[in-house]
């Protein structure tokens, strides 16, 4: 019996949806020629990878999320650190999403995958319904993971400053403790949508904190800033807030150490100590903001 690669299975998610697509170079539209390529009319060509995603970038960018820390990402996800987050984000979207119409989620910056995936489990085992998904990073090794570990969405490595997606695509914008490019965002979003973003709370891994920045202006964190900034940007509809304390097992302590920026720049010895505290839980702490767009330009 044939089984279909990862590739073909996610060309043909692309041609069913390429109307979505605009070229980040010249801004025309592009379809999947041979279920090989996106195209554009003006021939600017992407090849869609083996693993089943696309990378739209004109050049290649270096960050510094790499591989491992994408890896680590994954298993902390795998390990329910985050559930609580997005059983709070999937309810938020089926609350605010009352028709039968289908729904557009685009998640920007979405890393190796996790939160977009959980999300859309989360509303197909309680709402079942038509539903696009895709997710944009500016990291190849986060799309390449989340392309090879669910076929559930478009993924695409792209920058968030140029998406390459048609104007009012999506129902939903999901931004994830995650930069934002809040104009791309108002061009994206369908009338009446909504963005979705989280962002730590002042208690967001607390124990990391006090151990690795005690006695250092990082030991406490703000995000005033953050949502000042999104609410000159955005009607400010609602903000939920969700705290919890997620159980670490002993595999999960250097994976958590290793996905977050916040072991970058600390002392070893300041990681060693807080290795040998064998933490037992550590704190969780969003807030969700929900926006609207404010005087919505036409594009």
């Amino acid at each position: 019996m044939f089984q279909k690669s990862k590739k073909l299975i996610s060309a043909e998610t692309f041609e069913v949806h390429q109307e979505i697509f605009r070229c980040p170079l010249c801004k025309k539209p592009m379809q999947v020629i041979h279920l090989q390529s996106l195209v554009c009319s003006n021939q600017h060509c992407f090849d869609i990878a083996k693993h089943g995603y696309v990378n739209l970038l004109s050049r290649g960018i270096s960050t510094k999320y790499d591989k491992k820390i994408f890896e680590y990402r994954r298993l902390i996800s795998k390990g329910s650190l985050f559930n609580p987050l997005d059983v709070a984000v999937s309810q938020i979207i089926m609350n605010r999403h009352s028709s039968n119409e289908p729904i557009s989620i685009l998640d920007a910056g979405c890393g190796e995958g996790s939160h977009l995936n959980n999300i859309q489990i989360e509303i197909n085992r309680k709402k079942p319904m038509d539903l696009l998904a895709a997710g944009i990073d500016i990291s190849k090794e986060g799309i390449s993971l989340a392309a090879e570990g669910y076929s559930n969405a478009i993924w695409c490595v792209a920058d968030i400053a140029n998406c390459p997606f048609s104007s009012q695509r999506f129902k939903f914008i999901l931004n994830i403790l995650s930069p934002a490019n809040y104009s791309e965002f108002r061009r994206l979003i369908s009338n009446k949508g909504l963005v979705i973003k989280v962002v730590p709370e002042q208690d967001y891994l607390k124990e990391l904190r006090e151990i690795l920045y005690k006695g250092s202006d990082k030991q406490t964190y703000s995000n005033s800033l953050t949502i000042s900034h999104f609410n000159k940007h955005f009607n400010i509809l609602d903000i939920e807030s969700i705290r919890y304390q997620a159980d670490l097992s002993e595999q999960l302590i250097e994976p958590l150490l290793g996905m977050t920026p916040l072991s970058w720049g600390t002392s070893e010895e300041r990681i060693e100590k807080f290795l040998q505290l064998n933490l037992k839980q550590v704190t969780m702490d969003f807030k969700i903001l929900i926006g609207s767009v404010k005087n919505k330009p036409h594009d």
